[in-house]
């Protein structure tokens, strides 16, 4: 569920969980009881640093006319193999590939 910011005028801000679209213009302060208004913010940029923020914006304004050009697939590292056991003892006698 999202999260909707709220602005009291004598408690400040508050956050409010609602189900997608339904979040009215203004809530109850859970302080005063009286209304606020519903602020917008940027969703979940806050939580990073500011150099991080800047620099994955950076990345994708240049991305955008700039795409990066791959020439081989990434490595996944080394893979083990899987060991399966055969499901009944009829099938051991079956070749292997």
């Amino acid at each position: 569920m999202p999260i909707y910011e709220y602005r009291c005028e004598y408690d400040g801000a508050f956050e409010v969980s609602r189900p997608v679209g339904t979040a009215p213009d203004s809530a109850s302060c859970p302080a005063c009881d009286r209304q606020a208004r519903r602020t917008f913010s940027v969703s979940m940029v806050r939580l990073g640093s500011r150099p991080a923020v800047f620099a994955a914006m950076d990345q994708a304004a240049k991305t955008r006319y700039e795409p990066d050009v791959v020439t081989s697939l990434p490595s996944t590292g080394a893979r083990r193999a899987t060991r399966t056991l055969p499901l009944t003892p009829a099938l051991r006698r079956l070749p292997r590939p």
